[in-house]
């Protein structure tokens, strides 16, 4: 069947349908739902039983990059600061020395046992080299696998911080695939500028997205996520445009923008995270119609010995070596280790050599997809099981609930207090969000004149207001004290 104009919405929603009701049921038989949604694809595509016929790297490529935006975005706004700072050097590391070793190390593999050269098993390497965020992400929240002393923020930031590496190792190597006179030396210059660039931007972009998002009145609450969303894609696009990195900049700019103060911030990380989910049902149907399983069957062996490779030998080498000079539990570095899922993104950035022309750009793209559908069903099925023989899960009873859980989940805090503003407090005239409260309180109703008000961050404090406020202990209330007076 030949998409159309008249029946792509009927096909598209119909797929996105059953996505949704198959992956509902799919962690009952500990199949990841990220896994269903490329098995729907690839039933719905040209070799399947829907017959879709779908042969367009280039449009899959587009709807690659727009869904690793908001993947990417929605990851960094749920970063918690607090939680990622202790663990920052470990994730740097993992996510630039960690994504090269791996890279090198997959791709001297490939260099022996194939007929590849050096640049071409290079690159193959280096697209299946960074841990997928999309993977974790959904893996790791999906089956709330509660994780001790940091060992979940390592893992999300370094899934959430790793694709601009590997992008940036991808299109280098694609640069000494297509100019084979060109000198790896030449490309040195450019791996720094893509990485420093959009390393500026994203901070630049998230110090202005907060102005702006603060000081610009819209009439709708609505209106705030679409605003945020033309700002991502401005960060990504200007980023690209000066030579710099989009994908780091829009996750700087995201982990910036999640540890401020924003008005209508709930709003903003509801949308995102339902965006975040509908971009991975759209990314994994896409690419599992953009895949022809029988071409898939004769790379079979090769498959196997690569993705078993990259596995058992490459993801660890890289993690022992990365993390050598940092103090940190064997079995931690293990569990990293097997946390190396490969997804969607290796799969979107094996598009690049189809594009490119190259001689065995489609033998490159069915080795991608194989490794990644086999990363995913050995290792995405197997976390809880690893986490609890390497001892690093948290047993049921004390699994703990982030800052940014409660604020989603709106799950009530244990204190309750009334403030009443005086006319000579600095808080008056000002709004919520220009008060720096602590992070641990929250305004819940503001009484004013005999009525009550549900206050937003635009809502500005008004002199005899009484600020009904909820937070954790004394402490907390003794900062809103401050703020207030």
């Amino acid at each position: 069947m030949n998409l159309t104009i008249e029946n792509i919405l009927l096909v598209g929603s119909l797929l996105l349908f059953v996505s949704i009701i198959v992956g509902k049921t799919s962690y009952k038989f500990g199949v990841p739902t990220l896994l269903l949604f490329l098995a729907i694809g690839m039933l719905a595509g040209s070799d399947g039983i829907g017959g879709i016929n779908f042969d367009n790297p280039q449009l899959a490529q587009f709807i690659g990059i727009v869904s690793l935006n908001f993947i990417l975005f929605s990851g960094g706004l749920d970063t918690n600061w607090v939680t990622v700072k202790p663990i920052l050097k470990e994730g740097i590391v993992l996510s630039t020395v960690g994504v090269l070793l791996t890279a090198v190390s997959l791709g001297t593999f490939v260099w022996f046992i194939t007929d590849f050269t050096i640049y071409e098993s290079m690159l193959l390497g280096s697209i299946v080299s960074s841990t997928d965020a999309a993977a974790v992400f959904s893996i790791l929240r999906s089956k709330s696998l509660a994780l001790k002393t940091n060992l979940r923020p390592t893992l999300e930031l370094e899934s959430g911080s790793n694709d601009p590496m590997a992008y940036v190792l991808t299109i280098a190597c694609l640069t000494l695939v297509v100019n084979q006179d060109q000198s790896i030396l030449n490309i040195i210059p450019l791996f720094f500028q893509q990485m420093i660039l959009g390393a500026i931007a994203g901070y630049v972009f998230g110090r202005l997205s907060k102005l702006i998002i603060n000081k610009i009145k819209l009439d709708f609450e609505g209106l705030y996520p679409v605003l945020v969303i033309a700002l991502m894609f401005i960060t990504f696009s200007a980023t690209d445009f000066v030579g710099g990195n989009g994908f780091l900049a829009i996750y700087i700019c995201a982990v910036y923008l999640g540890n401020q103060e924003l008005i209508h911030k709930k709003t903003i990380l509801k949308m995102f995270d339902g965006m975040a989910w509908l971009m991975q049902i759209v990314l994994f149907l896409t690419l599992g119609l953009l895949v022809f399983p029988s071409q898939i069957i004769p790379y079979f062996g090769i498959g196997i010995l690569i993705s078993l490779f990259l596995i058992i030998v490459a993801r660890p080498i890289s993690v022992f070596i990365s993390l050598m000079f940092f103090k940190m539990k064997l079995r931690r570095r293990f569990y990293i280790s097997w946390v190396g899922l490969r997804g969607a993104v290796p799969i979107v950035f094996a598009t690049y050599p189809l594009l490119a022309g190259i001689d065995k750009a489609n033998m490159i793209f069915n080795i991608v997809f194989f490794i990644s559908v086999t990363s995913v069903l050995i290792q995405g099925t197997t976390l809880s099981i690893v986490a609890k023989w390497l001892k690093v899960a948290l047993p049921e009873k004390v699994k703990k609930i982030s800052e940014m859980d409660k604020l989603i989940l709106e799950l009530p805090k244990s204190n309750l207090q009334e403030f009443e503003i005086l006319s000579d407090f600095k808080s008056v005239n000002k709004r919520i969000v220009d008060l720096n409260f602590p992070k641990n309180a929250f305004i819940i109703m503001i009484k004013r004149n005999g009525a009550f008000i549900r206050p937003g961050g635009s809502t500005i404090i008004e002199s005899k207001d009484v600020l009904m406020v909820l937070a954790d202990n004394e402490a907390d209330f003794n900062k809103v004290n401050k703020c207030l007076i």
